[in-house]
């Protein structure tokens, strides 16, 4: 079965500036909501965010392998604007859902993954 544009889907969008473990456990959840998610990466690049959408988006499938969901059929990434803002009007039918992921997982930051990355030379 392969992922369908008709169906309840969850979006995730974001940096992902590198895709971590913290993003691994959110989508972990993301997608028992529905069974298919749709993440987003906002197209940034400068200084803090080094990474190019087609590395991000390797890395993503990279990462989600590793736990078993596939590309194209659990999950799509699409390439979106650098959306800083989402509006809404009244009975929309979709909800926000912020998940506690515990202090451990929301401690871990890109900013200090690429932060040790600069400092070993790897960007």
């Amino acid at each position: 079965m392969s992922f369908s544009l008709s169906k309840p889907t969850v979006q995730m969008l974001g940096r992902w500036q590198p895709w971590h473990d913290g993003h691994t456990e959110l989508f972990k959840r993301a997608i028992k909501e529905t069974g298919q998610v749709a993440i987003m990466v906002r197209n940034i690049l400068d200084k803090d965010n080094p990474f190019e959408f087609h590395q991000i988006s390797s890395d993503i499938q990279w990462a989600l392998k590793q736990i078993g969901y596939e590309h194209h059929i659990d999950y799509i990434i699409m390439q979106v604007p650098n959306i800083v803002d989402i509006s809404y009007g009244r009975g929309v039918g979709y909800t926000f859902t912020e998940h506690d992921l515990g202090k451990e997982i929301h401690n871990i930051s890109a900013t200090n993954i690429r932060k040790e990355m600069r400092e070993k030379g790897e960007l």
